[in-house]
């Protein structure tokens, strides 16, 4: 079978209302730059019709591709399963969302060819979400930006396009707590940006990534690019040594003034302050723990149920 020139990635979860609108348009915006082209939709484990309207529309699109789970593995896990099977010397990855526009995947097909660039991602420059969603989500991407390290990290997500030799590179990254565009961008060589506006879902329903899910993948982001959980907990310590240093010599010297002190009360709350503190230590260090157990278990982030492929 010959290799294609470009391949789209594109994890689905429950869009059965918006899978054909979804292959029209990016087999549209896909042939404005080559026929040569392969869509792969990743099913991660639907519970609606999304796979029987997904091989629907193969009998139309014939380059459309299904790549079954065996069961709901997660986003960044479908997005790697995906990247696995793709043949393209081109490799966009893209939500099913239909937010991020896949009229984009020409521009950045544009910056790709001319062996100019090796990976160009989609830059947010503003969302139609709600405020508290915007907020917080702006808030993690700062937060991240300023303790990862990592430049290419200020509100972007997994839109982009990178050509074969920077997919391999991102391919042979096989940590299990994966925040895709970390890793993209971690992996470094030439990369480039295209401002977009991330758009409401066409069918005005509410985004399918939940707080929950979004505070998780924010967590993973966290503790894997950033050494600020731990540096909080230090930092916080030598504020706690500090302050009660202080406290020792005020009371010291109270008693060496034979000032009567008093305050059973203030005493109880800096207890109690001081088990909250190292609960959230604990907390923190477990967090890292679990990271590392599920790390040594190595297991597949995935197993495949069925491709179609033919």
């Amino acid at each position: 079978m010959a290799t294609p020139l470009l391949s789209v990635v594109i994890p689905v979860y429950n869009e059965e209302d918006l899978i054909d609108t979804l292959v029209t348009r990016c087999s549209a915006a896909l042939s404005a730059i080559s026929a040569d082209f392969e869509i792969i939709c990743v099913d991660d484990g639907s519970r609606d019709q999304t796979l029987a309207r997904l091989l629907a529309a193969r009998t139309t699109e014939p380059r459309l591709k299904v790549l079954v789970l065996s069961r709901n593995f997660g986003h960044q896990a479908a997005y790697t399963a995906g990247l696995h099977a793709a043949q393209g010397e081109y490799v966009a990855m893209m939500d099913g969302d239909l937010q991020d526009p896949p009229e984009i995947l020409p521009r950045m097909w544009e910056l790709l060819r001319h062996d100019a660039h090796d990976v160009v991602y989609g830059h947010r420059t503003d969302r139609a979400e709600g405020w508290g969603r915007q907020l917080l989500i702006k808030g993690f991407h700062a937060l991240f930006q300023n303790f990862s390290k990592l430049q290419e990290a200020d509100n972007v997500g997994n839109f982009s396009m990178m050509n074969r030799r920077a997919l391999t590179a991102f391919l042979s990254l096989q940590e299990k707590n994966r925040y895709l565009p970390g890793l993209r961008s971690f992996i470094g060589f030439r990369q480039a940006s295209v401002a977009y506006s991330r758009a409401a879902r066409p069918d005005g329903s509410v985004p399918k990534m939940s707080y929950k899910r979004l505070f998780a993948l924010a967590l993973d982001a966290l503790f894997s690019f950033s050494d600020l959980p731990i540096k909080v907990c230090l930092y916080t310590g030598i504020f706690g040594i500090l302050v009660f240093m202080l406290a020792g010599m005020y009371v010291l010297g109270s008693k060496i003034m034979g000032v009567a002190l008093i305050g059973w009360s203030s005493l109880g709350l800096s207890l109690y302050f001081l088990g909250s503190i190292q609960l959230v230590f604990l907390g923190i260090m477990g967090e890292y723990v679990f990271r590392i157990y599920r790390e040594n278990q190595n297991r597949p982030l995935y197993f495949v149920q069925h491709y179609y492929n033919e």
